[in-house]
């Protein structure tokens, strides 16, 4: 089994035509792995934009790409049925799922389709290395740069924001982390709708208690101190998407509050709780007392 790492560039750009801004890709830039990790193949290539016809200067100041460079890319097309043929039947690895929402948004953009032709399988490398070093957390997740400079990898910075580059890092992050994790277990099959559901669903938090997807049974707590269960003194109440209410344990007299929050996910709900003492929340409230002040 053969491996691709891909890293893409993009510019924001308005189109009238669609009436809605595109992420318009700009740069592929992959290194291809055999069964072992070893390098066996890149691929770097510059796209001409159609939608955006000048660069925003945040990609300008990031990537050091001028006009003057993209002017001499080639088309969208071209490059993708160039990369088609570079891929071949190899898993297809991204940091993160931000290039694959680009990509996504750039077929619909042409082709009206959210269908990308040569997807086949794919890995999601962020989640596979924050997995392999214990430390995977959906709402918050580790940028590249960071990663590689969390587990000592080196690298230049002013390297970095380029499409070749982001691909390199994040091959020296993975020959760093793997057989820590089973990578099999991090492999989506891409071919199908399910995946693109899966891509395109918007995470949200349920914030209606009368929602039938919140299970009641997760909003009792037990006391951090005896494990007894404590009861409820005071109605939930929601702040900032968490539920929040006071308890109290009969057993050992402590109280505490209890915060707990509802995620709805593609593949389900996400239930986060903890103790929250009362001192903390004291402390909170006079500093935002003070800041209206």
């Amino acid at each position: 089994m053969n491996y691709v790492i891909l890293d893409l560039e993009w510019n924001s750009a308005y189109s009238k035509s669609a009436h809605r801004f595109v992420n318009e890709i700009i740069e592929f830039g992959a290194v291809k792995l055999d069964a072992g990790f070893n390098e066996i193949d890149s691929f770097s290539r510059l796209i001409t934009p159609r939608v955006g016809k000048k660069l925003s200067g945040r990609v300008r100041q990031l990537t050091k790409l001028t006009n003057e460079d993209l002017a001499g890319g080639e088309d969208f097309f071209t490059v993708t049925d160039a990369f088609t043929q570079f891929l071949g039947d190899s898993v297809l690895m991204t940091w993160g799922t931000s290039d694959i929402h680009s990509l996504i948004d750039n077929y619909l953009y042409y082709t009206n389709s959210r269908t990308i032709p040569f997807l086949t399988r794919y890995c999601d490398l962020q989640e596979y290395c924050e997995k392999a070093i214990g430390e995977f957390d959906e709402g918050n997740q580790i940028g590249l740069g960071h990663f590689a400079e969390k587990i000592g990898v080196d690298f230049s910075e002013e390297e970095q924001h380029r499409a070749a580059a982001d691909a390199y890092l994040s091959l020296k992050i993975l020959r760093r982390v793997m057989n820590r994790y089973p990578l099999e277990s991090c492999i989506l099959q891409a071919d199908c709708e399910e995946f693109y559901d899966r891509m395109l669903f918007k995470n949200f938090f349920i914030t209606d208690l009368r929602s039938p997807e919140i299970d009641r049974a997760q909003m009792k707590f037990s006391c951090d101190q005896c494990g007894k269960q404590a009861r409820r003194v005071k109605r939930w109440k929601l702040h900032n998407k968490n539920f929040n209410a006071d308890f109290y344990c009969k057993n050992c007299g402590r109280r505490f509050s209890g915060r707990i929050s509802f995620k709805r996910r593609y593949d389900g709900v996400k239930v986060n709780k903890r103790i929250v003492e009362k001192q903390e929340q004291s402390e909170k409230q006079e500093t935002n007392d003070k800041a209206g002040e």
